[in-house]
């Protein structure tokens, strides 16, 4: 009997035993071996190939800090919690080299040395959002700054991003959404910048009256924080250098000669990127201030080589039913006048109607007397829509009178029935030249002769250009007391920020990059909210059942327990 309860003991021991090694094992594996398996219909927790491929070739670590520790809101905290949970993803590729700690943004500092140190987190581009938070037995509301943000440090390089995307006119949850969406791309694009040896050189065109003061400081100013840039007088320079990545033409306002265009078109034939912000009429905000005023066609020329190239933009003006405020005088209280903001139909705010990476996931885009851009058909030159009116919209032909008399008038819906009117296209192919067959011999010789590059018919690989119908786009307004304002606001209403600067950036970046890091915008996590009726219908069912089915399970396997026990013991 004896020998019997030993020989049970030494299998009992020898069991745990097993187990533990087992245990043991199976851990020392998971150490060196990883698995996980996204079952999310949008694949919300797998990240892209081009980003496993960047965060592989890392040959130097990225210390990331998250700006995002603290006692948030919950809509805070679940952002927080999707910045870890993709930070650890990230540490899966990159290994060691992915470093990343969240840190509370110097609430918790003396008030001089807090404010120093959030100055220096805008000064890196960090923005701050005033959030405003209920103080502890207190019915008030005080406003806290904090910074939905993040610097990565590479290499002693350094890159500050923002992961909370602008609200505009998102629902609140939307916005999250939308900023979770993009969380990938805003970490993988800001390592990809910060790996680059040399920044792309991008040339602001000059030649033909476009603007260099106050109203492109935002634009020029962006840029040089990303790019290297020179400015380029076509009139001037005999050819356009190929060593610059993208050209840009911000509204210029005279006449094209054919020998301008012929730089223009060599340079496109040999890889070079352009992007268009055009105004055909002679329509500016500042003219508002006559009241009214003619707006005519410009003679800029261009039509034959941007016809060549796919598109078309028309002589008129977009009038939309979804458009941006303007104030006005609508009547007098005593003898003060009463000035209330009323929308301006030639003011439209663009959307996109497609899923590009250049505008997925894209707010509103602020515009001021933008054209319609006709798509010409043709089957090598692929063209994809990237900005248009909303769905209740028409055009005007030149010339157009405008008067702030007429915004007054309520507007006849019936008027607008055009839908999705085409202001900003991506062109993507073989561009053939305007000048093929045009030139003789001793002509090409001579652009041969300045540029060193032979006279190209066609361009020799895929090439991509951007068409937008208003450079207001990239313009920003002027204030005389704080001087240039960002791009993308309203200067009667500078809290609300547009995509105007999204919009510009992702634009440049997808003519300017080789890496195929934009698909990560495409990313899409689908919103899955409860029905608000039907849970306020249901909520007493539900309530119940999930009172009742717990406590339920819990008696069931009670007397299931005791049942059996009482009949192996009974025996």
């Amino acid at each position: 009997m004896e020998a019997t309860r030993t020989d049970k003991r030494k299998k009992y021991l020898q069991r745990t035993l097993g187990i533990v090694a087992l245990l043991i094992a199976v851990n020392i594996a998971a150490s060196y071996f990883h698995g996980r398996w996204d079952l999310t219909a949008e694949k919300r927790y797998t990240l892209a190939p081009s980003t496993r491929a960047l965060l592989k070739d890392l040959d130097a670590p990225v210390t990331i800090e998250v700006y995002l520790k603290g006692n948030y809101p919950a809509g805070f905290r679940q952002l927080a919690d999707a910045t870890r949970e993709l930070l650890e993803e990230f540490q899966q590729y990159g290994g060691n080299n992915i470093r990343f700690s969240f840190v509370n943004p110097g609430t918790e500092l003396p008030d001089s040395m807090r404010m120093r140190y959030q100055d220096t987190l805008m000064s890196k581009g960090i923005l701050p959002f005033n959030l405003q938070v209920q103080e502890d037995s207190k019915d008030a509301y005080a406003e806290r700054l904090i910074f939905p943000g993040a610097l990565l440090t590479y290499k002693g390089r350094e890159n500050g991003i923002n992961l909370l995307k602008s609200q505009g006119g998102l629902d609140p949850m939307q916005a999250l959404n939308s900023s979770e969406a993009l969380l990938e791309y805003k970490f993988a694009h800001a390592i990809y910048q910060l790996q680059q040896p040399e920044r792309p050189l991008v040339g602001y065109m000059l030649g033909h009256g476009e603007p260099e003061g106050n109203n492109v400081y935002d634009a020029l100013k962006t840029l040089h924080e990303i790019y290297q840039v020179d400015t380029i007088n076509l009139k001037v320079d005999a050819f356009i250098p190929r060593e610059f990545t993208a050209i840009i033409f911000a509204r210029p306002l005279e006449s094209f000669t054919d020998e301008d265009k012929l730089k223009i078109d060599q340079y496109v034939m040999n890889g070079g990127k352009v992007i268009w912000f055009l105004d055909n009429l002679t329509a500016a905000t500042d003219s508002l201030r006559g009241r009214s005023f003619m707006a005519l066609p410009r003679d800029l020329k261009l039509e034959d080589l941007l016809f060549k190239y796919g598109v078309r933009v028309n002589l008129d003006l977009v009038m939309d039913l979804q458009s941006d405020m303007i104030p006005l005088v609508v009547g007098n209280i005593g003898d003060k006048p009463q000035i209330q903001p009323i929308p301006f139909p030639y003011f439209p705010l663009l959307a996109s109607t497609n899923a590009h990476p250049i505008v997925k996931n894209l707010d509103l885009v602020m515009s001021r007397f933008a054209n319609s851009i006709d798509l010409i058909k043709d089957e090598n030159i692929k063209k994809t829509v990237l900005l248009s009116s909303s769905e209740h919209s028409k055009t005007v032909n030149a010339p157009v009178e405008i008067s702030l008399e007429s915004v007054q008038q309520q507007p006849n819906p019936r008027e607008y029935r055009m839908r999705n009117i085409p202001t900003a296209v991506l062109m993507e192919g073989r561009f053939p030249s305007l000048f093929n067959h045009r030139l003789g011999t001793a002509e090409q010789q001579a652009i041969q002769s300045l540029s060193g590059v032979p006279f190209k018919g066609i361009a020799d690989t895929v090439n991509r250009m951007i068409v937008v119908s208003d450079a207001d786009v990239i313009f920003n307004a002027f204030s005389q007391k704080n001087g240039p304002m960002q791009m993308g606001v309203n200067e009667f209403n500078p809290q609300y920020v547009f995509a105007n600067k999204e919009f510009f950036l992702n634009s440049m970046e997808y003519l300017t990059s080789k890496a195929p890091i934009m698909d990560t915008r495409n990313k899409e996590l689908t919103l899955r909210l409860l029905d608000t009726e039907k849970v306020k219908k249901d909520r007493t069912k539900w309530q119940m059942i999930a009172f009742i089915v717990p406590i339920g399970a819990i008696l069931l396997f009670a007397m299931v327990f005791q049942f059996i026990r009482q009949r192996r013991y009974a025996a």
